[in-house]
């Protein structure tokens, strides 16, 4: 059984590995590990259905790209600060009649200041948690038996309140900080998945959350200024690169050695000890019916 350990890349963790007659969807596709994700599963020989803020920048992704077949990818628009079209793009993967073999929820953003999307919700929490709730409940009836669903999280989320998930704070209304706001949804990243894999039992198909790492990615384009100076001229040097923090999502998605594995959190190609309330049952089922309480209009 082979083993990967931080410094292995996703065309490493993916070697021999043959794809061909699968179906991924990938959100996020536009730059960064969602780029090499995209790339390397489709280097494997899988179908790719990828998601960008449009269908336009997911399109130019998808140009970029080379050894492979692009003729397999079909780009989609998704911009997860909106509700109505991450159903709606959900709506269009599924009137395709393809089973999805593989669901990779990527797409996150990091948000300097505390801003509200046209639901009147914070941004952040809505990108980040209630764009991927949505997205990946109306994906469920899609998945094709032994399908996987990778959603990522991160080790931010040992930055989440004290409290874990603030039920009564969650557009941060209260006492904004990037960072914490962040954690938070991280968190959320994770307890939803938990939740799902409890939803999922018995049915095949595996639910899985995973840090990436620190990658030097255009996700710190948006910090504060004196943070960003920091990251591009001190802390890239001790960052992941995007082949590496690419990897355990590929790992995730399509090794045979996490076949049947589920509702846990990966880091460095391996399950991971989770901090602070990742383990709360509880938790993660209130925010469960909060989430959905929130999103109904979209579910």
């Amino acid at each position: 059984m082979p083993t990967f350990d931080a410094f292995a890349t996703a065309e490493q963790v993916t070697a021999g590995i043959d794809l061909s007659g699968k179906t991924a969807l990938v959100t996020g596709v536009t730059a960064g590990i969602g780029l090499e994700t995209m790339r390397v599963l489709a280097l494997r020989g899988a179908r790719l259905l990828v998601t960008g803020r449009t269908k336009e920048k997911a399109a130019a992704a998808i140009a970029g790209l080379t050894g492979v077949r692009k003729d397999l990818i079909t780009p989609f628009g998704c911009n997860q600060e909106k509700l109505s079209e991450v159903a709606a793009c959900a709506d269009a993967i599924r009137a395709l009649g393809v089973p999805l073999d593989i669901v990779i929820a990527n797409a996150g953003i990091v948000g300097k200041w505390r801003r509200e999307t046209i639901d009147g919700i914070e941004k952040t929490f809505v990108v980040n948690h209630l764009a991927t709730f949505v997205l990946v409940n109306r994906l469920v009836p899609a998945v094709a038996p032994g399908g996987r669903i990778v959603i990522v999280s991160s080790n931010a989320h040992k930055r989440a309140p004290a409290a874990g998930i603030e039920f009564d704070n969650l557009s941060a209304a209260r006492g904004y900080f990037f960072m914490k706001q962040y954690g938070q949804t991280k968190l959320a990243n994770h307890l939803f998945t938990r939740s799902l894999a409890r939803r999922l039992a018995g049915s095949g198909t595996t639910a899985n959350s995973l840090h990436p790492g620190r990658v030097y990615t255009n996700i710190f384009h948006n910090i504060p200024l004196p943070l960003r100076v920091l990251v591009d001229h001190v802390l890239k040097r001790q960052m992941k690169d995007i082949p590496t923090g690419a990897s355990t999502m590929c790992y995730l998605a399509a090794h045979p050695d996490v076949k049947s594995v589920t509702g846990k959190y990966f880091a460095d190609n391996r399950e991971s000890v989770t901090g602070p309330h990742m383990t709360d049952d509880a938790m993660a089922e209130r925010l469960w019916k909060v989430s959905e309480d929130l999103t109904k209009a979209y579910l």
